[in-house]
Formats: C-alpha cells, structure tokens, sequence
C-alpha cells in the first residue's frame, strides 16, 4: 500500500513525510481493515511532524480523520460488514477498565492509543482499527464532506460543550478553522449568537457567511462580553485577549492538543469573577456519535479542499500558513 510515513521529526518545509510502499496490515480478531477513500489533514498532525508533541511513535503514519471502506473483518467483529462505509477519529482504542473509562472519560484514559499518534493513521491506502472504535458514516454526506467531521467536528463539539455555552448565549470563537467552521454551525443551530475573532479576512467572510452576527481580530473590542469562549488557535496569547472580553461566570475552553506559552495574567482584570479556564483533551466515543447524528440534522456543510496523497507536505505547509479555507481532505483512493 501508498503511505506518506513520518521517520523523523522536522519544520514541515523541509517535507519530512515520505511517499513509501508498506504491506497491507495484518488484524486481530477485533479488528478491522479499512480501504481509506479520504482523510482530512488536522493541526494535529502538523504538531505531530514538526515534533511538538510527546510520546509521538516513530516511524509513524499520521491521519485520524478516516473515510473508507470495510475491505476485511476480524472473526469476532458484527457492527459492520464488508463494503460498508465507516470513519476513524482521533480516539483509537481505550481500556474500559481504569477509572476514567469506567466514568465516561475515556478520552483520559492512561493507556488509550491514538490514531496517526501512537498507532499509524490515514495517509495510506489501508488502515486497521478495533471496531467498537469505529463510526457510521451518515448517507448524507460524501466521503470528502464527512472527514472532517471526525476530528474537527468531534473536538469542536466537545470543546462547544466544555465551554458550558447556553442556547441564546454568546459565543465567541478564536481562530476558524476546520474545527470552527463546524462548530459554528452547531452553536447556531442551538441558537447562539457566534463572534469570530480572526486574523484572515477570509476566514471572517467565511464565518459571516455561516451565521457570525460579527468578526474581528483578537485585538478589537466586540459590542458584547461572551458568556464562553472557545479557543482554537495554538497560540497561548489568545487566552488573555478572549478573557479581557468574557463575561462573569463565563468559561474559556482551550480546543487544542498543543499551545504556545500563556503569558502571566493579572488575576483580578483577567480570571477573578467565577471566570472558568479549561482545557479539552481528546474526545469520547459518545462525543462522535452525538456530533455525527446533530451534523446530519443540520445539516452540517463542511468546507474542503481535496488534495492527493503525495503532496501531504504541501498541505501541511499551507495548513500552517493560514491558508486552508476550511478542512483540507487528502485523497487517498477511488
């Protein structure tokens, strides 16, 4: 099979994933094999290559926003069959036997493994996974239209949730990306009113367009405090400007696996009044089946760009530099 493999860690303009042919791999009777149709490219995977995250496992195939085809089955798996349609996210497998699993946090599971992470992901033409971790993909959408969902969608729902906002609150969102751009759509659903906070022009016309009753950069002055906040951007400033505009008993929620340093804050102008900070970490199983069921009956409409398979590098380098309108989706096979 093609893959785009990661053998050691560097800047992504020195192209570290290389174009290889690997065997198919093996299953164990809980798996499953997946022919990969798409997979969508995540800053995840792009903190992933440059080497900004711990316990990455080399060599390693990065991808964990899976769209593919049931090609062969373990001979204790049932929820799917051959030729059917599944996705793979983030979450890769999890114990279901320490205390977070047993309280419904398996995202915080200490021996969790995770896709494209510590398990090779979606940028090749095959992938294997337990099938209890797997997804339905709703008939709605394409295979280009559902990747994105996997991750982008699943955390930025998570992350929606974990900022406690209300139907009617305000909600203000930093950075619109894959992940905004999806939770957008269901914070409006939900009736929020949505503020985007962005650097790119194109990213705020975009917001606009999918129900923003206003955008700005970080630095200007919304008419309105939030009542939450959700960070996406890795940039550990941000979390000091969405404080200076949140309301009291507000919470900001930190969407990403990696940030750059957050400067020292004042405790009174910044965090005091019941003011909430919190990080999300990962997502659980329950997380993607409500984000996927609530996409369909939106619906949600996903913004992409397709890109092949050999030109991850490229993506990536553009992913980086802000100029990803949307979710960009590498296509792996027909």
């Amino acid at each position: 099979m093609r893959a785009m493999i990661l053998k050691k860690f560097a800047p992504i303009d020195q192209n570290p994933l290389e174009l290889v042919n690997l065997p198919i791999p093996n299953i164990s009777p809980e798996d499953i094999l997946i022919r990969v149709k798409v997979c969508g490219v995540c800053h995840t995977d792009l903190h992933t290559v440059e080497g900004e995250l711990p316990q990455v496992k080399l060599p390693i195939i990065p991808g964990h926003q899976v769209v593919g085809m049931v090609e062969r089955r373990g001979n204790i798996t049932s929820r799917f069959k051959e030729g059917d349609r599944v996705g793979v996210a983030w979450l890769n497998s999890a114990c279901g036997l320490c205390g977070f699993c047993e309280r419904g946090n398996e995202n915080l599971c200490e021996n969790a493994c995770f896709t494209g992470y510590n398990t090779n992901g979606g940028y090749a033409e095959h992938i294997v996974i337990p099938e209890k971790f797997a997804y339905a993909i709703p008939e709605i959408f394409s295979d280009e239209e559902a990747s994105p969902l996997l991750c982008a969608g699943i955390i930025g729902y998570r992350a929606l949730r974990q900022s406690e906002v209300k139907p009617g609150q305000r909600l203000g969102l930093y950075g619109f990306g894959a992940s905004a751009h999806v939770a957008i759509q269901v914070a409006v659903h939900w009736g929020c009113e949505v503020y985007v906070f962005s650097r790119s022009e194109e990213h705020r016309e975009l917001a606009r367009e999918l129900g923003a009753v206003w955008t700005g950069t970080s630095k200007d002055e919304p008419p309105k405090k939030m009542d939450s906040s959700v960070i996406f951007a890795p940039a550990g400033e941000l979390v000091l400007d969405a404080l200076k505009v949140l309301d009291k008993g507000g919470t900001v929620a930190l969407a990403g696996i990696y940030m750059s340093p957050i400067p020292e804050m004042d405790y009174v102008k910044y965090l005091y009044h019941e003011r909430t900070l919190r990080s999300v970490a990962n997502a659980t199983r329950k997380d993607g089946e409500e984000l996927l069921k609530i996409a369909a009956e939106i619906p949600i409409r996903t913004t992409t760009q397709l890109f092949p398979l050999e030109e991850a590098n490229r993506t990536l380098q553009l992913l980086k530099a802000g100029k990803i309108n949307g979710a960009a989706v590498l296509k792996i096979s027909d």
